[in-house]
């Protein structure tokens, strides 16, 4: 007879959804954005002149590139110059992602051309069920051009090891090459000269216009992606296509405790993050708070530097500030009131190399919140941003845990950092998780809970706290 399993926290599930229906980073920002539609947030365009139009008690969100999100709620007695309350984090993971001439074959095989994102730990890659998710760029009849989202929900690619009967010493020293060894196979070469929708342009005497890909891809290829969107392969002018690892995110352990799931770094905290501003922004208590504007900053591209329009270090935050508080006094006072707390994964002390961490600074998971600091402020915190996570996370009844990197070991960073050059007031947290930038991660069920408790206790009672803190 079979146990039935606990059903482990309802938040957690909630996630599992979230993570579930966003490969990418692009997919997320549409869930996200639609999370929002449903709490009665208002979409605006950084092409218009909104700002004339803000009004105390409203919420609003814009995205940038459909792969980052700013979200926002006004309270009733806004005025510029006051301050920000903002959570940030990033939706981008480690992961492969199609070369813009991705043709390839060898020994029979269809190959496809990817190029490594991030640090991953790619060995977590091979012999997995991988699948294509991304964005598309077509044209219609009329000749109007647009950017669709798309997912193929099956098994299309894989990445296999070499039998270990070919390679003895495998279990020893795992190690390939990621330009010649490290290329998924799509199909076997019959099928795609035997193929129906075979373009005409994989012979290589056609010449085609500069602004068609038909030629760099396998034509089975594209026909996947136009099957799924319903158009003609011919309609495809471009893509950015990553791959994924079909297998859904769930909820592990004996009692449920684990949560077994790819882009937990950093979709975990994204989702506490939209969670709680939807939350607060459909609360009673909301239209009757005072003090600053809340945020939410979704980033893309922290996984290399978030150095791009839509990462950390580009004008999203800058700008949001600026058309609220358009003079230079108004934007100096804006920035001295606003604090921002950079969310992002943090690493659990793990039971097989307990070395790794400093004997004092091993958090756990489902412990609750993790402060990271760095003294080379690869990690933005300092003692008044950690004093007032410890305030807020007090007053909820959870708890604190600390994190530093050993003195003999380098030391990741956030989104923190980038942001903390704005003048604006900078903690670094994080929850704790196990296998980082693997294609498989775990991180605790119950932090989930957690984490959105921070932040909404954050958007309710940071000014009040604030405003008993004398510093300068």
């Amino acid at each position: 007879m079979m146990l039935r399993q606990p059903a482990g926290p309802e938040a957690a599930r909630r996630l599992l959804d979230f993570v579930n229906a966003s490969p990418t980073p692009f997919h997320a920002i549409q869930v996200a954005s639609a999370r929002l539609d449903k709490a009665g947030f208002e979409k605006v365009k950084e092409t218009d002149d909104w700002e004339k139009d803000l009004k105390g008690g409203g919420k609003y969100y814009f995205t940038r590139n459909q792969s980052a999100l700013l979200a926002f709620t006004i309270p009733q007695n806004w005025a510029p110059g006051s301050g920000v309350s903002i959570i940030a984090t990033h939706v981008d993971s480690p992961n492969l992602r199609i070369r813009p001439v991705s043709k390839k074959s060898q020994a029979g095989y269809l190959q496809v051309g990817v190029e490594t994102y991030g640090g991953g730990i790619w060995h977590s890659w091979l012999d997995r069920d991988l699948s294509l998710a991304g964005r598309v760029i077509l044209v219609d009849k009329n000749g109007a051009y647009s950017s669709k989202l798309v997912r193929v929900d099956r098994p299309v690619l894989r990445i296999p090891t070499l039998a270990i009967h070919l390679d003895r010493d495998v279990n020893t020293s795992l190690k390939f090459n990621q330009e010649t060894e490290f290329i998924p196979i799509a199909g076997l070469m019959e099928a795609e000269l035997n193929s129906p929708g075979k373009s005409k342009s994989d012979g290589a005497s056609v010449t085609t216009k500069a602004s068609s890909i038909q030629a760099n891809h396998h034509s089975a290829l594209l026909s996947l992606l136009a099957d799924e969107l319903s158009v003609a392969a011919e309609e495809i002018h471009d893509f950015e296509i990553h791959l994924y690892d079909v297998q859904p995110s769930t909820l592990g352990g004996i009692n449920n405790e684990f949560i077994f799931s790819p882009r937990m770094d950093n979709q975990f905290s994204s989702f506490a993050a939209l969670d709680a501003i939807a939350s607060f922004g459909t609360s009673q208590l909301f239209p009757t708070l005072e003090g600053n504007v809340n945020c939410i900053a979704l980033f893309n591209h922290e996984e290399i530097g978030s150095v791009s329009t839509t990462g950390a270090e580009s004008s999203l935050i800058p700008s949001l500030l600026e058309r609220l508080s358009p003079t230079p006094a108004s934007l100096a006072q804006s920035l001295a009131r606003s604090f921002l707390i950079s969310c992002d994964m943090s690493h659990a002390i793990h039971p097989n190399y307990t070395q790794k961490h400093e004997g004092n600074h091993a958090p756990k998971m489902n412990g609750g919140v993790v402060i990271k600091t760095n003294a080379k402020q690869r990690y933005a915190s300092d003692a008044i941003g950690s004093f007032l996570i410890k305030q807020l996370v007090e007053r909820k009844g959870g708890n604190v845990q600390e994190y530093e990197v050993r003195n003999d070991m380098a030391c990741g960073s956030t989104v923190g950092p980038h942001l903390s050059k704005m003048g604006v007031r900078t903690v670094d947290i994080g929850f704790a998780m196990l296998s980082m930038h693997s294609i498989r991660e775990t991180a605790g069920s119950k932090d989930v809970q957690y984490a959105i408790d921070l932040f909404k206790e954050f958007f309710e009672g940071f000014v009040p706290l604030d405003k008993n803190l004398t510093v300068d």
